[in-house]
């Protein structure tokens, strides 16, 4: 029997991603959706794969899905004469076959994708997309998820010389173009400018009809110094949104990252000391079904907040919270299998003096309670990070994720200078792993990974 989660044959995709996730979602498309032709740059990951739609959608570290309809050099990459505008028009529009057989290939994913729930319309729906937008909102940072609007265009009707007349027509596509440039082609043309010139082109080469309020198809278009990329974008709202999530903090995608870097196993017990609204909490669960959570935080209405997404998201039976603080956590020494916490920027302890004195003695706490073999990882800012230079030794080795660059790799552990509550770095069970920065939003992040080691592994 053919196994219907597959298609015939693989389609080429490609996801946006948030600064620094890209070797995350590089990972996850091979392990998740077996994908081949793995392709990185800043902000997006290439991707060619067999799995059906509703896999590719389940992606948790991309930010938008897009199904790939062109992917060329740039404009002085081409070595063609003519005008700018002839130019931008050839790269982008070129063959027509192209274009309909990816108008085709969209058009059945998306009928895959409305049918992915009989329980009710989909929520990315052209339908419902928007009107779930407005109700639910953004996450923090939203701005970098998706593609900007500008470059939309309004344009004449298509001319009636153009084409083969002879052949049956399909019925005109309501589109609109959304551009995004950079480097000289940035300084040449304003966003709208290109729209008009790639909507123009559109237009009267394929017979596609412009519709700026209300239109069937987006198309997307990236024009920088090094390549030419154009997509049609599969759903209304970033993969990022959640739909199991009805209070947003940290950005869901680097919690999932943070969850993914625990290597949690089946039957774990999971600690996150400082959970706020459940973010990290809810990512795990859901990432990891037979797996056990326990969230705590010294902020009431913050737990309250994490107690409505936990109820939402249906996962009360393996997710517990309690009220505690941080610095005192009620669990025996060696007791939980990983550790995973975002450690407020100092907001919460008055100052950013009070969470650099704090943080030693916090980091310790966790220790306590961790397994040895266990994983603790933190999400800490810039500054925080140099405190743990500063207090724990220089940190030699560490690896970061970064687009164009192989996936990091475990620190070997006698490279790798831990911090530790201790005055003496040595003493200390923790060895870093790696260190990764991300995104936020409005400001970068960095996640330590550190491993706990049994004192037979610890340098005498």
């Amino acid at each position: 029997m053919k196994d219907s989660s597959c298609l015939s044959r693989p389609l080429q995709y490609y996801c946006t991603a948030g600064k620094g996730m890209e070797q995350f979602l590089a990972a996850e498309v091979k392990c998740k959706l077996a994908a081949n032709d793995v392709d990185v740059i800043m902000g997006k990951v290439f991707f060619t794969t067999s799995a059906d739609i509703k896999q590719v959608r389940g992606l948790k570290s991309a930010e938008r899905l897009f199904l790939l309809l062109r992917r060329g050099p740039s404009l002085s990459q081409t070595g063609n004469t003519g005008t700018v505008e002839e130019l931008i028009q050839g790269l982008v529009v070129g063959q027509r076959r192209v274009w309909t057989e990816g108008l085709s290939q969209w058009q059945s994913l998306r009928e895959r994708l409305e049918g992915a729930d009989p329980g009710g319309p989909d929520r990315n729906s052209p339908k419902t997309g928007r009107k779930r937008k407005r109700e639910e909102g953004e996450d923090e940072g939203d701005g970098e998820r998706s593609e900007p609007q500008a470059g939309a265009c309004r344009v004449g009707p298509p001319s009636s010389e153009e084409g083969d007349i002879s052949k049956p027509q399909p019925a005109p596509v309501p589109f609109r173009v959304c551009c995004r440039s950079s480097g000289s082609v940035a300084r040449s043309f304003t966003c709208q400018d290109l729209g008009r010139i790639i909507g123009t082109a559109i237009s009267r080469q394929l017979g596609w009809r412009v519709n700026l309020r209300d239109p069937e198809l987006e198309v997307s278009v990236h024009l920088s110094d090094d390549h030419c990329v154009i997509g049609l974008p599969l759903l209304r709202l970033p993969l990022a949104n959640r739909s199991y999530i009805r209070t947003t903090g940290l950005r869901s995608t680097v919690a999932w990252a943070m969850a993914t870097l625990a290597e949690i196993k089946p039957g774990s017990y999971v600690l996150d000391p400082m959970c706020g609204v459940g973010m990290i909490l809810l990512e795990a669960a859901k990432e990891c079904p037979n797996s056990f959570f326990l969230g705590m935080d010294i902020d009431g209405s913050q737990l309250g907040k994490a107690r409505g997404n936990v109820q939402y998201a249906e996962l009360a039976e393996r997710v517990e919270l309690m009220q505690s603080s941080v610095t005192a956590i009620p669990v025996p020494s060696c007791s939980v299998d990983a550790v995973i916490c975002d450690i407020p920027f100092g907001k919460k302890f008055g100052s950013k003096a009070d969470m650099e004195e704090a943080l030693p003695g916090m980091v310790g706490e966790m220790e306590r309670v961790l397994c040895f073999g266990g994983a603790l990882v933190l999400l800490l800012s810039p500054a925080l990070s140099s405190v743990l230079k500063r207090s724990f030794g220089p940190q030699s080795g560490v690896l970061s994720s970064q687009p164009g660059e192989p996936p990091p790799q475990p620190l070997p552990q006698d490279t790798a200078a831990p911090p530790s509550h201790s005055a003496s770095p040595s003493s200390s069970p923790l060895r870093l792993q790696s260190v990764h920065r991300v995104s936020l939003g409005t400001a970068d992040a960095l996640i330590h990974t550190y491993r706990k080691v049994p004192p037979m592994q610890q340098p005498s």
